[in-house]
Formats: C-alpha cells, structure tokens, sequence
C-alpha cells in the first residue's frame, strides 16, 4: 500500500511539475510574470523566493498550478490586485538588494524598502547598478518615490492601489496576463497539455534506450476446436514468420493474424521434442470471432486460437530506433485514448467500467512499480498522455475551457463579458468535483466488490 502511494505521488509530481512548466515557460517567454509555481494546493508546506516566483509545495497533493499577474477573470486592475502587485515589486527590489548585499536578510519589508529608497534618492544608474545589480523598473521607481513621500511602506501602497498613475497601470498591464494579446494567451494556456504531450514521447525515447520487455511469439494455451488446435500448433511452439515475414514479437504475430482479413496463413514455427528441435510448417486459416477491444466495446476479430506462455526479452533500441519506435507508439497511445474518450461521451461504454480516480490509480502505479523502472515509467507516459488529452477537452476550468472562451473572443472581437465567464467556470468546478466524487465512489465500490 505504501509502495503504491508513493509511487502515485511520484508519477503526479512529475507530470505535474511537466504540465505547470509548460505554463511558466511560455508565460515567462512572452513577458508575463509569474507569481507562484506550485506543487499541489493549499495550504503551503514549504518554498522559497527565486526572481519574481514564489516556488512551492502545498498540502494538498495531486495537483498543481502556475498562478499569473491578473490572471483573475476581470478587466481592469482592481485595488487589491495593484496592492498585491506593488508588495510583489518591494520583494523583487529586497531581495535583488539582499543578493548585492545592500539589505539585510534578517531586516523586515518596512526598514528594508525604506533603506533602498532612501539609498537611491537621488542617485544615478551607477549606484542602482551597486544596490541592485541592475537598473531601477519604471514601477519601482514609482514605489520607491511613494515609500519617500509617506510615513510607512503600507501608506505608500495603498495610495498607489487607490489611485495609481497612468505609468503604473501600464506597467502591470505589459505583465499581467489578461491584458496580453490573445496569440500569447492562447500559446500560455496550450503550453501546458502540449508539454504533456512532448513528454510522453520523450520518456518513451529513454525507456526504449534502457530496454522494454518484449513478450516472444511462445506458444501457451491452445484453444480447442478453433484452426491453432486443429492445425496441429503445441504449447511451446515458437513462431519464427508467418508467410515468409520474421516475427520477433507477440504484438507482431497477434498483429500480422488480424491484418490478414481471414486468408490462410503460412507459419514457420519451431518445436522442441526432448532434446531435440525442430521446425515445421503449419498452414493454417483464422476465423472471426467476437470479442472485447481494447476501448471496452464489442467487436469482431480474426483469430487463430492461442495465448502466450509469457516469455519475455529485454529488447533495446539504438537512439534513432528509440526516437522512431517513442513517436509510433505515442501516435497509437494518443489515437488509442482519444477513441477511449469517444466511447465514453457516446456511452457505447459505461463510464463506471471505463473511469478510475486517485485509488485506482494509486493500485496501478503500486502494480507497476513493482515489475520495475521500465513499467512505471510506461504508465506515467500513459497518464502524461491522458492528462494532455483531457485537459483540452472544452471543460471550463480545464485548459480547453479557456481556450474555448478565446474561441469565443476571436469571434467577437472583445471578451465574453465578465458574468458568462464566472458562470461557466462555476459549472465547470460543479461537473469536475461531480466527476472526482463519482470516480472515487467507482474506485471504492470495487474494492468493496471485489
């Protein structure tokens, strides 16, 4: 249970800390500022101060955000944001100070900021250059000339808030993130699923380097009465080609049978009798059968009649090998995933049957852990996958959401208006904790059922 745990809490914080970078980089790339970097929610456990972000660990795991200037609903600046704003400004002047050190790290925001002010007066770029290492912001400069003129820095704030200068409220706005161009707001709110999915294949590229088990073409169990019986195929027969092709794998021989659309089948297997081996030529023709997809419905499939023994190779791949083979399989995953998603929204499969949440996932990523490195990381890249998908579905809250207000926006012209926006967002948190209540709900009814 414990193994399981850690392992779920592993795997989120690393498709996490991929999906909220994907964020930040982007925001950072196009000039926003970023307030905090978090690793799960509130209340805060543990962080430090680094530039302009606040990087943290919350209490609450599973989860995670990248909290922007003013990237509340709204339009223009509201006193507590521009509040927030100048106290953000007064930690980037401290602690460039503390880093020249001009300030000490032991004195409080009030006696530090006053000592930077009144160190830079009147003084020229070659002093700023000494307290700061850089040159004083045009916002700073009006911070610094309000804690002059005012008998705290708390004073100085607040006049600012209430009535700030046209310098002031351009400044915020060149950094905040509802005031961007909406190219930039778009390529912010993609950034995140489109870093989940460029991880998957990445992962996948190192796992292929260091080796996956590769199920071989050994036979197991024959089903009597269908064509593998009939044809005279043992349990321990090898394929070695089907109609002259090599099979390597499993996946290759199941895959070559399906492909071939019922023609008859020409395999070179080979047998061992004692101490002796051998091989033989079985010709064979499949038959179609209904059975389960991989998706959860039903369809029909043609079969020979057999199950693998279960004997397996560490197979590795040499780097262009692992590039190609990363990009197929996460081409087939994806395709895999986004057809799963469409059963789901038809019904063609319950939800109940298809869905897990955290307990089922922690039992699987437990699972996995415990068949080794190559498992677990192959079923991040499946949850880095699913976490890029869902998270562009258009949900609001979820990123698809906002990309679907810009949608919305592109076609207007101007924003939606304020309400509709808050409205929508609210369903939106109703049908995700609706969702989270149901899957937990899931997960625990089939513990219970066992």
């Amino acid at each position: 249970m414990v193994t399981s745990i850690l392992s779920a809490a592993l795997v989120f914080a690393v498709l996490v800390i991929v999906h909220e970078a994907g964020h930040f980089a982007m925001a950072k790339k196009v000039g926003v500022r970023v307030l905090r970097f978090s690793i799960g929610y509130p209340p805060r456990i543990f962080g430090f101060r680094r530039g302009e972000t606040d990087y943290s660990i919350g209490a609450t795991p599973f989860g995670g955000y990248v909290r922007m200037l003013g990237d509340e609903v709204g339009d223009e600046p509201k006193t507590e944001e521009l509040t927030s704003y100048l106290r953000e400004l007064g930690l980037d002047l401290i602690g460039a100070a503390r880093e020249h050190g001009a300030a000490s790290v032991d004195s409080d925001i009030e006696v530090a900021l006053r000592a930077i002010a009144e160190r830079l007066g009147a003084a020229g770029p070659d002093v700023a250059s000494r307290v700061l290492g850089r040159a004083v912001k045009v916002d700073e400069a009006i911070l610094l000339d309000a804690v002059r003129s005012h008998a705290s820095v708390a004073e100085a704030v607040k006049s600012l808030a209430q009535d700030p200068p046209r310098a002031l409220v351009e400044a915020y706005d060149k950094r905040a993130f509802p005031t961007q161009p909406l190219r930039n707001r778009v390529l912010i709110v993609l950034a995140g699923p489109v870093a989940n999915l460029v991880f998957a294949p990445l992962l996948l590229t190192v796992i292929f380097l260091f080796g996956v088990p590769m199920l071989l073409p050994v036979i197991g169990q024959v089903k009597e009465g269908l064509p593998a019986f009939k044809a005279g195929i043992r349990t321990g027969d090898r394929i070695l080609s089907i109609n002259g092709d090599k099979v390597d794998s499993w996946i290759d021989f199941s895959q070559t049978i399906k492909a071939g659309d019922g023609s008859p089948l020409k395999l070179l297997v080979e047998r061992k009798e004692k101490d002796a081996t051998s091989r033989v030529t079985i010709v064979l023709t499949p038959t179609k059968t209904e059975q389960k997809t991989i998706y959860g419905t039903m369809g029909t499939s043609w079969v020979i009649g057999v199950l693998p023994r279960g004997d397996e190779v560490e197979k590795r791949f040499g780097p262009l090998g692992a590039i190609s083979q990363a990009a197929k399989t996460t081409v087939d995953m994806t395709e895999q995933m986004v057809v799963g998603i469409g059963t789901i929204v038809t019904g063609a499969v319950p939800a109940r049957e298809a869905l897990g949440g955290p307990i089922a996932i922690a039992q699987q990523a437990g699972k996995y852990a415990h068949q080794g490195f190559s498992s677990l990381a192959q079923f991040a890249v499946m949850l880095s996958l699913e976490l890029g998908i869902i998270n562009l579905l258009p949900v609001p809250l979820l990123d698809g959401g906002h990309l679907l207000f810009f949608v919305f926006e592109g076609a207007r012209g101007k924003p939606l208006d304020l309400r509709y926006r808050e409205m929508m967002l609210q369903v939106g948190l109703f049908l995700l904790v609706a969702l989270m209540a149901f899957v937990i709900f899931n997960d625990i009814s089939r513990i219970v059922q066992g």
